[in-house]
């Protein structure tokens, strides 16, 4: 008599039964709270970005979603808790350039998860691009008065949200095209950091537009340049950095993703309603005032967009020079 067929029935036993397993969680989910980590301080862009998609899935998930902060190392140490956690649908972190695409080049080895791999990529949320603005007491109008500064005996300090931040490595760059370089001071999330500038403990600050919007129509900061490729629609009054005689462009971007290995129910759900709440007109006109674009990718996509970032980033980063000490 052969064992064979037992032993066949039983190997496709014990493949069917957690498979079903995972169809029967995706088709449940979400039966509890979801947690979205943000891997920066309250106040900036990526906390004012994953608030606004925190509300907006609670009402379609009808579960509550809840934003978490673990701020530290450019984005990477809540981008590592999101990489370790359980596969199961309830924790996701808001990635963006700088913990997936910026700080795995700047921190190295001190990175302990692959931006790319170790995450199952479920949507984009938002692109931006970056604006450098000033305490209005400072004396800088315009960049040619920033380098003007960089230039003088004291200097020139320029706040970012973080060492491996997209703002950081603007920092970098503007140094070196203005052939002197300035002094970069991380902050724990572009609100504290944002917070120094109008104090006036820092005279700049190279930031995400979303965070910034709401400062800058106030009067409290004073726009100094947009690192766009021709002027942003809701500030036209800000002349972008090549207007200025400095060939720089940079965009921030901000998405969703949970842990390698997620059920794609799970993921495919998520990417769908997250689409569909970018989609409304009053998101559309929300991200529109604060200077930023909806993204709408598949999860495929999505992954393929970051594979692409990490790509473009890492050797930027190399001949940037710029680390995290």
């Amino acid at each position: 008599m052969s064992w064979a067929p037992s032993r066949r029935v039983l190997l496709a036993s014990t493949m069917t039964v957690p498979m079903a397993g995972r169809r029967a969680a995706a088709q449940a989910w979400p039966s509890q709270s979801i947690r979205i980590v943000v891997p920066f301080a309250p106040g900036g862009t990526t906390d004012l970005v994953a608030r606004l998609v925190a509300a907006g899935l609670q009402e379609r998930l009808g579960a509550s979603v809840v934003v978490d902060n673990r701020a530290g190392a450019g984005a990477t140490l809540g981008s590592e808790v999101v990489a370790r956690s359980a596969p199961d649908g309830y924790t996701l972190v808001m990635s963006n350039i700088a913990s997936h695409a910026i700080s795995p080049a700047v921190y190295g080895t001190r990175v302990r998860y692959n931006p790319v791999t170790d995450f199952a990529h479920a949507a984009l949320v938002v692109t931006n691009p970056t604006v450098w603005v000033a305490n209005p007491n400072s004396g800088i109008k315009t960049l040619a008065d920033a380098v003007a500064k960089a230039r003088s005996p004291s200097g020139l300090d320029v706040a970012t949200s973080g060492a491996g931040s997209s703002n950081h490595l603007m920092v970098v760059r503007m140094g070196q095209l203005a052939g002197k370089e300035m002094n970069h001071i991380p902050f724990r999330g572009a609100g504290p950091a944002m917070q120094a500038v109008i104090a006036g403990q820092v005279a700049m600050m190279s930031d995400s537009l979303p965070s910034a919007a709401s400062h800058i129509r106030q009067g409290s900061v004073v726009a100094v340049g947009m690192a766009s490729a021709e002027r942003h629609p809701s500030f036209p009054d800000v002349p972008t950095f090549r207007e200025q005689g400095f060939d720089l462009a940079s965009d921030s971007w901000f998405g969703l993703s949970f842990p390698a290995g997620t059920p794609a129910g799970i993921v495919d759900r998520l990417n769908r309603e997250t689409r569909a709440f970018l989609g409304s007109p009053e998101i559309r006109s929300r991200f529109a005032e604060l200077g930023g674009t909806p993204g709408d990718l598949t999860p495929d996509g999505y992954t393929e967009f970051v594979r692409r970032e990490v790509a473009l980033w890492a050797p930027l980063v190399q001949a940037s020079g710029a680390t995290a000490d």
